[in-house]
């Protein structure tokens, strides 16, 4: 837990530089001002509040056990094998096979599944789902995604209003005399948004390993998650019913990894390929004893 907290302030550190970076170069003084003050309330917002934003934006509702026991009975079994509490449960409406996991802590964890999972999935494929999903509860990745991913959306955000502003200002709508260096401004406006998705990508693509590689270890056998997201990453490319897209880089496999192209370069998980192959390699070493 301890190198995750560190990567936590670390990324943290990084991302709020590069918002205070650009409200500066934006807005001078007042705009350093601003952006400091945003970044704060934005962290403090993300710590918080990260679960019940990303359950409302996937749709999610929770789930009660009369109404999905098998959902029940599969995350206490895993739960009782990973020695933490019993997070709460959530379900998607869709036919989408995905999960996810969300909360700031193992005390406060969630699991959503989508409707569609227990349709595709086998008994064992859906433990090894819902194990790497109480993985990334364990290992704290889900604060440290939602963090990361409310702070690289605000300087996207912050670029795309700047470049609007420009617009309004060529078409006569205000006054430029105090600006700074356009084109300096052009630079850091387009820049800051890749660095933000660059570091947010190289985390979220480390998360997903190291999810894949404990909750193997929690299930006992790395077989049945690779089995899951060899069928999940079939649905992802031949579904029709896409889930919240602002969502996606939280679920077990992408479910926009469909897009081809220059996408694919800025997708938030590692390639599914890759992943099952280290499971399989995990299981032909014997690699699944579960840390004390």
């Amino acid at each position: 837990m301890g190198s995750n907290v560190i990567k936590l302030f670390v990324l943290m550190a990084a991302l709020t530089a590069l918002f205070v970076l650009i409200g500066n170069a934006i807005g001078g003084t007042a705009g350093l001002i601003i952006a400091v003050v945003l970044a704060v309330v934005m962290n403090v917002g993300a710590y918080w509040f990260s679960d019940s934003i990303v359950l409302r934006m996937s749709g999610a509702r929770e789930a009660s056990r009369e109404e999905v026991p098998w959902f029940y009975r599969t995350v206490e079994e895993q739960v009782a094998r990973a020695k933490m509490p019993m997070p709460r449960l959530y379900i998607i409406e869709s036919d989408m096979p995905n999960a996810f996991a969300t909360g700031r802590s193992p005390q406060r964890g969630v699991v959503a599944v989508t409707t569609g999972i227990s349709r595709m999935l086998t008994k064992d494929e859906l433990a090894g789902v819902i194990a790497h999903e109480l993985a990334h509860i364990k290992n704290r990745d889900t604060l440290i995604s939602a963090v990361t991913a409310t702070i690289a959306g605000a300087i996207s955000g912050i670029a795309d209003m700047w470049m609007w502003s420009q617009l309004f200002s060529m078409f006569g709508g205000g006054d430029d005399e105090e600006g700074g260096n356009p084109a300096s401004e052009l630079l850091l406006v387009i820049l800051a948004p890749i660095a933000a998705t660059l570091i947010q990508l190289g985390i979220s693509r480390q998360r997903e390993f190291g999810a894949d590689a404990l909750g193997a270890r929690i299930l006992g056998d790395p077989l049945p998650l690779a089995s899951a997201l060899e069928k999940i990453e079939w649905a992802a490319q031949h579904g029709t019913m896409p889930l919240n897209p602002a969502t996606s880089s939280l679920y077990i496999v992408n479910p926009l990894s469909g897009a081809g192209g220059v996408m694919k370069l800025f997708s938030t998980h590692p390639p599914t390929a890759e992943r099952i192959a280290r499971l399989r390699a995990m299981a032909r070493e014997g690699a699944v004893q579960l840390p004390a």
